[in-house]
């Protein structure tokens, strides 16, 4: 490719640059270059064009780490975009994750910027709790002469909002590290935000640092651009449902769906371990259930095509918001509803157990399509940990969804947007848009021959028959102990048949069963990890891994509690001293949790 040969050729780059820009572009395919010109053309929009038309660009002497915290994949999505800021920039800069850095290494940096979510109430995600907890206990020491910078992301709806994004800002600052750009606390409609915050963010990392000169080039910038998958978040791949099966009896309290979906020809990859993200449309009753109470027909127009068109595809309707209530209580004049909106236990209480549309049938209100656009939040796509072996199933991915579903004061039933989306409304071979999300955190050994045991009730079951599809395939001569709960042994034994499949093949060596309620005493599984205390500490002892998957606020604190009371009674140790052995566990990658 000669781009000097075009008639329409004004290009700024010199004929060497235009060679190496054509040796890398003619390598692509349609999709790819499409992907490239947004890329630049974004580059361009940001003030960063240096990184594509200079080939003299100003490098600093230091070094930029960015560190991230993320449960769902969002944390480490901004921490990415702001790398190629500031790689934009010319600054070098280092990108990794709380779970592989080492605390210690902080003495040794001089410019720092993290990028942290919270979940729960105000807690960490899964990857950053050691460091938060070194920097808590004061453990990593002074940190003078480190120049810091906090970008947190969080849920406005939850009490303890962008929490742990506050306390990395607080514990670097108290450690004597210095603030060059104010912390910023981001909800759920982060992106522009965060990208904002990135520029200025850097803009004051570059001036703390001393600069040289290095050299980069047009095809440099696109050849990082091509690295990137190219279906993603933002731009998922449109695949195919193959199956839909309810895997509970017909007598369970739970409806649970094994998912199958195709992912011919579309190059994603993934890991046991990773997560399948789900971008779904909102049931069109709920849409019109919306609308007959705002008094709107859905064919009002807006930025982005018809109202009903965007509250579809668009917008949250099954998850409510503290913001909701307030600005439609501010809206409406309505007394009730401004007491309630000023209730904050009430609210609070609300968000967790009604949707959109249950506000409004209590406190109906006209609205224009502006105004009810404005109270919703972005719709966000749903994560499933990913149910099988990219090894074992190849161009499919299995899921194993629980459906979400309960009952309202006036005897409706409202459903999980995603999960009644999957189950209900899509019909097989109909398309679901699809993107992975990378889960390094959550990782079978590298070593085959190492003892896994997983935890894992109702749905958490998912990611652990994805670690035995790739264990089988791999050969792994590793012991493997699953411990698994759920209600009733006849109704809610997920994959039943395979599970007695690999303990008589030999591949899992044991079975640990909680079923709560076939008996007059509830037993759960961290009961079942205490009477199996001995053997358990046994394989720790042996360099087993321990992984939990599944519900987090209750479920996997009991696990937690259980494990170290195990540690405590069967390694001989005080509670302080489980709790570092955890530790060390976790530092070790040999304790690993993916909570939801």
């Amino acid at each position: 490719m000669q781009l000097k040969d075009s008639p329409f050729n004004l290009s700024p780059l010199s004929d060497e640059q235009q060679r190496q820009l054509g040796q890398v572009l003619s390598t692509l395919n349609t999709q790819q270059l499409v992907w490239v010109s947004g890329y630049l053309y974004g580059l361009s929009q940001t003030g960063l064009q240096t990184a594509v038309t200079s080939s003299a660009i100003a490098t600093p002497s230091g070094n930029l780490t960015i560190l991230y915290g993320s449960q769902t994949g969002n944390a480490k999505g901004v921490a990415s975009a702001i790398k190629a800021q500031a790689e934009a920039r010319g600054l070098p800069v280092t990108l990794a994750s709380m779970a592989d850095y080492k605390p210690k290494q902080l003495k040794k940096e001089s410019h720092l910027l993290v990028v942290v979510s919270t979940y729960g109430e105000g807690e960490p995600p899964e990857s950053a709790v050691d460091l938060h907890d070194q920097l808590k206990k004061g453990k990593v020491g002074k940190l003078d002469g480190l120049k810091f910078a906090v970008l947190g992301l969080g849920d406005s709806s939850y009490e303890f909002f962008c929490q742990t994004g506050k306390d990395f800002d607080n514990f670097l600052a108290t450690a004597g590290a210095e603030r060059v750009y104010e912390l910023a606390s981001l909800d759920v409609d982060y992106q522009d935000a965060a990208r904002s915050w990135g520029e200025q963010a850097i803009n004051a990392i570059a001036a703390t640092l001393s600069t040289g000169t290095a050299s980069s080039s047009v095809a440099s910038a696109v050849q990082q651009a091509v690295g990137h998958s190219q279906y993603s978040k933002e731009n998922p791949f449109p695949a195919r449902l193959s199956v839909n099966q309810k895997i509970t009896g017909r007598d369970s309290t739970k409806d649970i769906r094994h998912i199958e979906i195709n992912l011919a020809d579309s190059g994603l990859s993934y890991q046991p371990g990773d997560a399948l993200g789900v971008w779904f449309d909102n049931d069109a009753d709920l849409v019109g259930e919306v609308l007959a109470l705002t008094g709107l027909s859905g064919d009002e127009a807006t930025a982005r095509g018809s109202l009903r068109e965007v509250l579809t595809r668009e917008l949250e309707l099954t998850r409510l918001h503290g913001g909701f209530i307030t600005g439609l209580a501010d809206i409406s004049g309505n007394a009730a509803l401004k007491d309630l909106a000023g209730d904050k236990v009430q609210v609070n209480g609300l968000v967790a157990s009604a949707q959109v549309v249950d506000v409004l049938k209590r406190f109906p209100t006209v609205l224009t399509a502006e105004q009810l656009v404005g109270l919703l939040r972005p719709l966000t796509p749903r994560l499933y940990s990913i149910a099988s072996s990219q090894s074992e199933v190849e161009e499919e991915v299995h899921l194993t969804v629980g459906v979400v579903r309960y009952p309202q004061e006036d005897g409706t039933v409202r459903s999980g947007g995603a999960s009644s989306y999957l189950a209900d409304r899509l019909i097989e071979d109909g398309e679901v848009r699809v993107f992975v999300e990378h889960n390094d955190n959550f990782r079978l050994p590298q070593n085959p021959d190492t003892p896994v045991i997983m935890v894992g009730p109702g749905t958490g079951i998912a990611p652990f028959r994805a670690f035995m599809q790739g264990r089988e395939v791999q050969g792994a001569k590793g012991k493997n102990w699953l411990f698994f709960g759920n209600p009733h042994f006849t109704q809610d034994f997920l994959y039943q048949v395979e599970w007695q499949r690999y303990v008589k093949s030999g591949l899992l060596s044991k079975i640990s069963l909680a079923f709560s309620r076939d008996q007059a005493n509830k037993i759960y599984v961290q009961d079942r990890l205490r009477e199996a205390g001995q053997e358990l500490y046994q394989w720790l002892e042996a360099g087993a891994h321990f992984y939990v998957c599944g519900d987090a606020n209750k479920m996997a604190k009991d696990v937690q509690e259980a494990l170290l009371d195990v540690i405590a009674e069967h390694g001989h140790k005080s509670r302080e001293e489980a709790e570092e052995y955890l530790s060390e566990l976790r530092r070790a990658k040999r304790y690993q949790r993916d909570v939801y």
